[in-house]
C-alpha cells in the first residue's frame, strides 16, 4: 500500500514538473503572466512556472515578411495602378506586442495597405515608376510611427511590381513618341533661327549703315513706352548724322537732271502760232 502511495506521489511530482518546465528558444522571448498579470519577460533559458496559476506566452523576435497586394490605387494624376509589395518586420518589445495589440499581423497588414494607398496617391504615375526608393522610405517612416507603439518595427518596405491598366500601357509609349517629335521639331526650329541670325549678322557686318539703322529702330521701339528715358552712346548719335547724310545723297542722286535746252525747245512757239 505504501509503495502505491509513493508511486502516486512520484508520478504527481513528475507531472507537475513537466507542466512547470518551459523552454524559451534563442529567437524567442517569453511574456510571463501570473493570475492574468505580467510579472516579467523571460530571456532564452529554461524557465519554471507554477501550473494552473502561471502562463508563458512566447513571441518570436525574428524578422518576418508580410506580402502586400493592393489593387486600384489612384495616383495623383488620376491613374489606377495595381501594386505588389513586401514588408519586413520584427517584434522589438514582446510585452507591448502581447498587451497592446491582439493580432499584430492582421493590424500591420491593414495599416500597410492604407499607408501604401496614401503614399502612392501623393505621386504621379511617372514618379511612382521611377521613384520607388522614395516611396519605400516614406511608407516605412509612416509605419514606424504607428507600429513601434505595438512593439513591432518595420525594417524594410519594397515595391515589387507595379501594373498599369492596358489602356495606359498603350498610351504612355505614344505620349513619349509625341514628346520626342516635339523636341525634334523645336530643335530644328532653333537651328534654322540660329542660321538666319548668322546670315543677318553677316549682312549687317558687310553694311555698317544697316547695323546703325537697326540700332535706331530698336531705340524707336523702346521709346514707345510712356515715361521712358533713353540714354544713347555718342557713336550711335554720330551714326544717325551719317545715316541722314547718306539718305540725302541717295535722294539727290535719284532725282532727274533737267536740260535747259530741252526746256527752251518745249516752250518755243510753233510756226502755226507765228503765222497767226
Amino acid at each position: 500500500m505504501s509503495a502505491v502511495i509513493i508511486l502516486a506521489v512520484v508520478v504527481t511530482l513528475g507531472l507537475l514538473l513537466a507542466l512547470s518546465i518551459r523552454v524559451v528558444n534563442q529567437y524567442e522571448r517569453g511574456v510571463h503572466f501570473r493570475l492574468g498579470k505580467i510579472i516579467g519577460v523571460r530571456e532564452p533559458i529554461l524557465t519554471l512556472i507554477v501550473p494552473v496559476v502561471d502562463q508563458l506566452s512566447k513571441m518570436s523576435m525574428r524578422i518576418v515578411t508580410l506580402p502586400i497586394h493592393s489593387r486600384g490605387i489612384i495616383t495623383r494624376d488620376n491613374v489606377s495602378v495595381d501594386i505588389a509589395a513586401v514588408a519586413y518586420l520584427r517584434v522589438v518589445d514582446a510585452r507591448k506586442s502581447v498587451v497592446v495589440m491582439g493580432n499584430v499581423g492582421s493590424a500591420i497588414n491593414q495599416i500597410t495597405h492604407t499607408t501604401l494607398r496614401y503614399v502612392v496617391g501623393q505621386h504621379s504615375v511617372d514618379e511612382t515608376l521611377s521613384g520607388t526608393t522614395v516611396i519605400n522610405g516614406s511608407i516605412r517612416q509612416i509605419l514606424d510611427t504607428t507600429t513601434l507603439e505595438w512593439g513591432v518595427q518595420v525594417t524594410l518596405v519594397e515595391l515589387k511590381d507595379i501594373q498599369l491598366a492596358d489602356s495606359m500601357k498603350w498610351a504612355m509609349p505614344r505620349g513619349a513618341e509625341r514628346e520626342k517629335r516635339a523636341e525634334i521639331i523645336a530643335a530644328e526650329g532653333e537651328a534654322k533661327a540660329a542660321a538666319a541670325l548668322g546670315t543677318a549678322s553677316d549682312s549687317m557686318i558687310a553694311h555698317p549703315l544697316a547695323w546703325q539703322l537697326r540700332n535706331l529702330q530698336t531705340a524707336a521701339e523702346l521709346g514707345v513706352e510712356k515715361d521712358t528715358t533713353g540714354v544713347f552712346p555718342a557713336p550711335l548719335m554720330s551714326a544717325s548724322g551719317e545715316l541722314g547724310s547718306f539718305l540725302s545723297r541717295e535722294s539727290t542722286a535719284a532725282s532727274p537732271v533737267v536740260d535747259p535746252q530741252a526746256v527752251w525747245t518745249d516752250c518755243a512757239p510753233t510756226p502755226l502760232a507765228m503765222s497767226a
